[in-house]
């Protein structure tokens, strides 16, 4: 037998095997996308349906899926969220959004990134009071999706707020960036969770309510909650009454806020009363406070007379007719005196509030550290009452 003829024809299967092998896989894979794209439409479902129970209606006018191969890209057009009982007055609240867009990888299902296009409108449901939200650029992320997550962000460049007055927006508040993180420190989500949540806030500024709040201003603070039973939905001031019957609080780990030559810190905890408001204490360390105080314009609200309700915020007790009788008695037996007094009313009101802590520095500055109380919902610097926070439920 001759060489030739010992030769065999070789064989040509395998030159098609890679490419039927790649094919299958393919083939495999596009039915894995295609499947958990319908599974991730079953779970978004299931949790907008949870959450209605809750009182957050979410809803989407128009939604569709993209991404294949290897992301799941989930947009969802003409967004709405309508908030229902979510505060102790029951105020319906709807907010409407241009555009959603939400982003996973096929391989890190976990990670969820998220990406908004402004503007967004609110409105209050009571009032019909209009706000148009607008940014350059907002987005959040998620980890630990589709259980409840374990960490949270949501982040805007350049927000603004604009109450709508007719066919006139005018401003609210804005900021160069607000960021809020959220994360799950301690125990589980579904049993006894411990939150720590920080807020930054760049370059903040709100218009409309005292000018000294109208100033640029930084803001930090990190936080820890405690007393919860759980993560899963429910309505806010539910969690609040959960919170105050297991004797629950919100610890503020630290806090800094800077405006100008003022700079501010603060520590404590806080709990809630049985009224469902604000109950605790934080200790205050404030530099620069002698620059505030001009700034809010005592002077010239005891020139020009003091308002019941002004007095009833401020001094509880004390009669607008009677201080401003006060001010003519001393006019009439020296001439100017009252002018004089009212005029070195912040120079009083300053002393006052230096003799309510001890002497202290911050950051190399001269400061005051001070206790600043919050008692059923009543906010005290001393004796003198500052503010009325409403009940959380």
């Amino acid at each position: 037998m001759t060489v030739a003829a010992s030769r065999r024809p070789r064989s040509r299967w395998g030159l098609f095997i890679a490419p039927v092998l790649l094919l299958i896989l393919a083939v495999a894979w596009s039915g894995f996308w295609f499947y958990a794209t319908s599974q991730a439409e079953v779970a978004a479902d299931a949790w907008r349906a949870q959450e209605a129970k809750s009182g957050r209606i979410y809803d989407c006018a128009r939604r569709s899926i993209a991404g294949f191969p290897f992301r799941f890209e989930v947009q969802c057009s003409g967004a709405s969220v309508s908030l229902v009982s979510q505060t102790a007055s029951k105020t319906p609240f709807t907010a409407k959004l241009d555009n959603i867009l939400v982003v996973a990888q096929v391989y890190d299902p976990k990670l969820v990134i998220a990406e908004f296009t402004a503007p967004a409108t609110l409105t209050d449901g009571v009032t019909q009071t209009s706000f148009v939200v607008n940014w350059s650029k907002g987005r959040s992320s998620v980890v630990g999706l589709p259980a409840v997550p374990d960490h949270a962000s949501i982040v805007f460049d350049d927000p603004t707020i604009n109450r709508v007055d007719g066919s006139v927006q005018v401003p609210v508040a804005k900021a160069k960036l607000v960021e809020l993180h959220g994360r799950l420190a301690e125990g589980s989500s579904r049993d006894n969770p411990i939150i720590e949540t920080v807020v930054q806030i760049a370059q903040g500024s709100i218009q409309g309510v005292h000018p000294l709040l109208a100033e640029p201003f930084e803001a930090g603070v990190r936080s820890k909650i405690t007393g919860l039973k759980d993560l899963t939905p429910k309505p806010w001031p539910q969690r609040f009454r959960e919170l105050q019957a297991a004797g629950g609080h919100i610890e503020i780990v630290q806090s800094r806020i800077q405006q100008g030559e003022m700079i501010a810190v603060a520590a404590g905890t806080l709990g809630i009363s049985p009224n469902g408001r604000l109950d605790g204490e934080l200790q205050m360390t404030v530099a620069g406070l002698e620059r505030v105080i001009p700034a809010l314009g005592i002077d010239k609200m005891l020139e020009e007379g003091v308002p019941q309700a002004t007095l009833d915020r401020v001094a509880p007790g004390v009669k607008s007719q009677d201080l401003n009788n006060l001010f003519g008695a001393l006019d009439r037996a020296i001439p100017g005196l009252g002018k004089v007094v009212k005029q070195n009313a912040n120079v009083g009101v300053a002393a006052g509030i230096n003799a309510l802590g001890t002497e202290s520095t911050l950051e190399g500055k001269k400061a005051r550290s001070f206790p600043l109380r919050f008692a059923d919902g009543a906010v005290m610097l001393g004796a003198l009452k500052v503010a009325q926070l409403p009940p959380l439920y």
